[in-house]
């Protein structure tokens, strides 16, 4: 029985965050290939510690709706929240979600069912690929297309869009992923992780409706320094024994598994032949 988890970080979203919870609560569930049934989903709230009252709304609607909800300790960053998030996953495929109306959660199915087909590994929603119109921003469009043209550069993996919010994994892929960063350069750790072993990659185009600061959105131009500092700091100084514990070692071609021989803890035992890199 297959389960899909759903971390939703929060941090002072309390205008609409109702009207979000709402809206996913509702949102088509992924099927089972195997038998055609909804998957059943497992969400996780995070609330980085808002100053507003968006940890007494998710109290309150955990017990309509039976989500999980975990309250930070003090505001560490999304990063921190999402994760706190994996840590806590039960489901065998891990997302995340924003607690906003940027994403569209009916994208989601698409976006999961190439891992429960057994697929892919790992799946990216991307805002750029032709599929719809959409009107992007111009400052953050220019700097999400620059930042994911210097990833590909330095990760080996083509992209169309490396700063998405819906990376769809592998629960013992992401599991096994010692990410470290607190705010938003967790996208780019993710994606400079993966690019150091053989996980099969997808790419699929989503929706996308973005907001301004007015309208609550937290990324600005701080953030997108430190994306270029973590670009280099993830993919050329990070090594994969640093990057990943006991990473099953179907994800592990021959020369990756050379690199993490100098720590057997890396490697978990696991018989599956490696798996070849691409894009969808």
């Amino acid at each position: 029985m297959h389960k899909v988890s759903i971390i939703v970080p929060v941090y002072n979203e309390e205008a609409h965050l109702a009207q979000v919870i709402e809206m996913l609560m509702r949102s088509p569930a992924p099927v089972s290939p195997a038998t055609g049934a909804p998957v059943s989903r497992e969400w996780i709230f995070v609330d980085d510690f808002s100053k507003d009252q968006s940890l007494r709304i998710l109290n309150k609607m955990a017990v309509r709706h039976g989500f999980r909800v975990l309250a930070q300790p003090r505001n560490h960053g999304k990063g921190a929240a999402v994760i706190r998030g994996i840590h806590e996953a039960t489901g065998e495929v891990i997302l995340v979600q924003d607690a906003d109306f940027e994403y569209d959660p009916a994208d989601l199915p698409a976006l999961i069912a190439p891992i429960l087909e057994g697929r892919a590994d790992v799946v990216y929603g991307s805002r750029f690929k032709k599929s719809a119109s959409q009107v992007h921003r111009t400052y953050h469009y220019f700097v999400n297309r620059f930042l994911t043209l210097v990833s590909n550069l330095f990760s080996g993996i083509y992209l169309t869009d490396m700063e998405t919010c819906y990376k769809v994994f592998r629960a013992d892929l992401i599991k096994a992923m010692n990410l470290k960063c607190q705010r938003f350069g967790i996208e780019v750790e993710m994606t400079a992780y993966v690019a150091k072993i053989r996980a099969r990659i997808f790419e699929l185009p989503i929706s996308y409706f973005p907001r301004t600061r007015l309208q609550g959105k937290k990324i600005g131009w701080k953030d997108g320094v430190a994306a270029l500092y973590f670009l280099v700091r993830f993919n050329c100084f990070t090594s994969i024994a640093k990057a990943f514990t006991r990473v099953p070692a179907r994800y592990l071609g021959a020369s990756e598994a050379a690199s993490a021989s100098a720590e057997p803890e890396v490697i978990a035992a696991e018989p599956d032949p490696g798996k070849g890199k691409s894009s969808g």
